[in-house]
């Protein structure tokens, strides 16, 4: 009862979920373009994660497990379903979700049949994989009503149906860790619970057995993605694009929102995107988008790319952007190999490195 008339009183007031103000880019989050400066290692039709064992760089591209190497992407195997996560497993082994729906683990990334498969009926949009300390698997599923490229429908639909499953290849099992979270979309293990991002909520939780999810970072002025473990203590967390007032005020005005999905086709509807600026039909996001046909760097973005270096507590050190008027955008995998920073930028379908030295300082952190 009592939180039924707090959101009551919240959507009255417009304080709380319903506020449409959106945290400003500021502090740790001051952006620059740094994204915009870093070498491309392979473009690819449809890539989607990244997984590393510390020596391999392996890389998910539609159906096609890839490895990188310094003579280019060599293909390992290929999938009757496109990969929607990878994670690289202790031994040599590789863990993959196909389709949101499938988990399988291989002993040999590039040959021989799985030695587990996870099929749960209860899977519909894994996006993310983590091994724990334990040996388990964490998954993240975003959604249990849209599929796993469908993740706007999920957010202009208001849904909450986001779920963390712990995997335990000895024993097959499958555990509900926690359910109900807006969009869970990346995790990694810390200590005994798992972070998890929570994009449809704009924050970080840790999820711990018979516990609720502790906030750790919350009023991200973005949707935060898939996390990995820096080398030096603390994460890297991604941020697939940024939000905006207008975006905000759409999904607190119910009547438009269902006739916007009913009668416009998806790609233009207000809502966000891993990439922009390649149609007249996309819809303004407020403010000048340019002046003197040149695109503002700080107006409104429909899309954005962004990676946050985070402290072993879940705090901001620093972060690298790329702005309204850069490219490399919809960032939704980050992980370090030796003395890089590899990521994927999905909005223009590229696999990035940048030199982790001199990052923090470049960056005014």
């Amino acid at each position: 009862m009592i939180a039924a008339v707090r959101e009551f009183s919240n959507r009255f007031l417009g304080r709380g979920e319903a506020t449409i103000t959106v945290p400003s880019f500021d502090g740790a989050l001051k952006p620059n373009q740094k994204l915009e400066s870093a070498t491309t290692l392979l473009e690819c039709e449809a890539p989607e994660d990244l997984a590393t064992d510390g020596r391999n760089l392996y890389v998910a591209d539609g159906r096609r497990l890839l490895r990188l190497d310094g003579g280019g992407a060599a293909e390992l195997r290929s999938f009757e379903q496109p990969i929607s996560a990878l994670c690289a497993l202790t031994g040599g082994g590789i863990a993959v979700a196909l389709g949101g729906r499938e988990v399988r683990l291989y002993a040999d990334p590039s040959s021989g049949e799985p030695s587990v498969t996870f099929n749960d009926a209860a899977f519909n949009a894994i996006n993310a994989l983590t091994q724990a300390g334990d040996g388990t698997l964490i998954a993240t599923d975003g959604s249990a009503t849209c599929g796993i490229d469908d993740w706007a429908r999920d957010l202009m639909e208001l849904n909450r149906s986001g779920r963390v499953f712990r995997l335990d290849p000895r024993t097959r099992s499958v555990q509900l860790l926690a359910s109900k979270l807006g969009y869970a979309f990346g995790a990694c293990a810390r200590g005994n619970g798992v972070l998890v991002s929570e994009s449809w909520r704009h924050r970080l939780v840790l999820v711990s057995n018979g516990r609720p999810p502790q906030v750790v970072l919350g009023h991200l002025p973005v949707y935060p993605s898939r996390l990995s473990k820096a080398a030096g203590g603390g994460y890297w967390l991604t941020a697939f694009t940024a939000r905006t007032q207008l975006i905000e005020f759409v999904l607190r005005e119910p009547a438009y929102r269902r006739r916007m999905m009913a009668e416009i086709d998806p790609a233009y509807w207000v809502a966000p995107r891993l990439r922009s600026g390649f149609s007249f039909k996309e819809p303004m996001q407020g403010a000048h988008i340019k002046t003197m046909g040149v695109i503002k760097p700080w107006a409104p973005p429909r899309s954005y790319g962004l990676v946050i270096r985070l402290s072993e507590d879940g705090k901001p050190k620093y972060s690298l952007h790329s702005r309204v008027d850069g490219v490399n955008h919809g960032v939704v995998a980050a992980l370090e190999l030796g003395g890089d920073l590899v990521l994927i930028a999905k909005g223009p379908g590229r696999v990035l490195k940048l030199p982790l030295a001199g990052l923090a300082e470049e960056t005014g952190s």
